[in-house]
C-alpha cells in the first residue's frame, strides 16, 4: 500500500501542477529517502532549475520525466503519499521531499515509516536501476490471456503471490490481488500452473475492471489515513472492496463467511464456498 491505483489516482493529481512547471528549489529530510542515489546531493542538483516534462507511472512508481533526459522517481512504500501545498504552509511531520515550482505550489512527500524513496536518474543509471525490470504494467499493459497463460505455466507458487509479483504484473497489491480473486473466482493458494484456460481468462478479464472501479474512486484509503490525495481527500474504494479486509463477515455474493489466510507471509482474504481450493468457483 499504496498499490497501483492510488499511485494512479495521485499521477492524474500531480501532474497538472508539474507538467511544463520548472522547480525553483529542492530540500530533503531523512538520507533513507534518498538511498537510491549514490550521492544524495544529486536529487537536488539534477531537478533545481529543470523543467517537468511529463508526469508518469509504471506499477508502483511514479515516473516523472525532467529536462536533460532526467527521470525523478517517487516511491510511496508502504505508508508515504504527496501533498501540494502552498509553500508558507505548516510541514507536517515526516515530511522528506519539498520541492517548489515556478507556479507557487510545493509538492511533498510525507512518509512516516520512510519504506518509500526518490530518486533522480540519467538514463544509464535508469536502465540499471531494479525499475527497468518491473513486469508490464497492470492497468496500462496487461499481458493477453495467451501471454499471460505462458507466464503462469508449470509455475508452482500459489496465484496470489504470482499476482504480488511485480516482474510479472506490475502494479497489483495486497488489496488488488485480493479482489481480482474473488472476481475471477480463484482459490488464492492454487498453483499458478495449475489454472486451466477457462480460469486463466476469468483472471485477465478480472484486473481492468477491479482497477478501474479503484481509480474511479481515487484509490483505498484504510482506517489509518495513510494515504490521501494530494489535495487532502481520502480515496474512496474502502467501502466498494469486496473481500480484502473482510475476515468474519459475510461474502457479498454468496453470504459466507469470508476468511483470512496467510499466503507466502502475506494475508489473502477470500470466500471458500465462490472461490474453492479445487476451483470451478465463480
Amino acid at each position: 500500500m499504496p498499490e497501483l491505483p492510488e499511485v494512479e489516482s495521485t499521477r492524474r493529481q500531480l501532474a497538472p501542477h508539474l507538467e511544463g512547471a520548472i522547480i525553483r528549489s529542492v530540500s530533503l529530510g531523512s538520507p533513507r529517502v534518498s538511498r537510491r542515489n549514490v550521492r544524495p546531493d544529486d536529487i537536488v542538483d539534477r531537478l533545481t532549475n529543470r523543467r517537468v516534462d511529463h508526469v508518469g507511472r509504471r506499477g508502483k512508481f511514479l515516473t516523472i520525466e525532467v529536462a536533460d533526459d532526467l527521470t525523478w522517481i517517487i516511491h510511496l512504500g508502504m505508508s508515504g503519499r504527496i501533498s501540494v501545498v502552498e509553500s508558507d504552509d505548516s510541514v507536517a511531520l515526516h515530511t522528506h521531499m519539498r520541492v517548489l515550482t515556478d507556479r507557487g505550489a510545493e509538492i511533498r512527500l510525507i512518509d512516516t515509516r520512510t519504506f518509500g524513496f526518490v530518486a533522480v536518474l540519467t538514463p544509464d543509471e535508469l536502465a540499471a536501476d531494479p525499475i527497468s525490470r518491473l513486469g508490464r504494467d497492470a492497468w496500462l499493459d496487461l499481458p493477453s490471456p495467451s501471454e499471460l497463460g505462458a507466464a503462469l505455466e508449470n509455475r508452482i507458487a500459489p496465484i496470489k503471490a504470482l499476482l504480488l509479483d511485480q516482474g510479472l504484473i506490475a502494479g497489483l497489491g495486497n488489496i488488488y490481488a485480493d479482489e481480482i480473486l474473488f472476481r475471477a473466482g480463484l482459490h488464492p493458494e492454487r498453483r499458478g500452473g495449475s489454472l486451466n484456460q477457462d480460469e486463466i481468462e476469468r483472471l485477465h478479464g478480472s484486473v481492468r475492471p477491479v482497477l478501474e472501479t479503484a481509480i474511479t474512486s481515487n484509490g483505498t484509503s484504510l482506517d489509518d489515513l495513510a494515504y490521501l490525495l494530494p489535495d487532502g481527500r481520502a480515496g474512496e474504494m474502502l467501502d466498494q472492496l469486496a473481500v480484502y479486509g473482510s475476515d468474519g463477515t459475510p461474502c457479498p455474493r454468496c453470504g459466507s463467511e469470508i476468511r483470512r489466510i496467510v499466503v507466502r507471509g502475506r494475508s489473502a482474504h477470500f470466500c471458500p464456498s465462490c472461490q474453492p481450493r479445487g476451483g470451478g468457483g465463480r
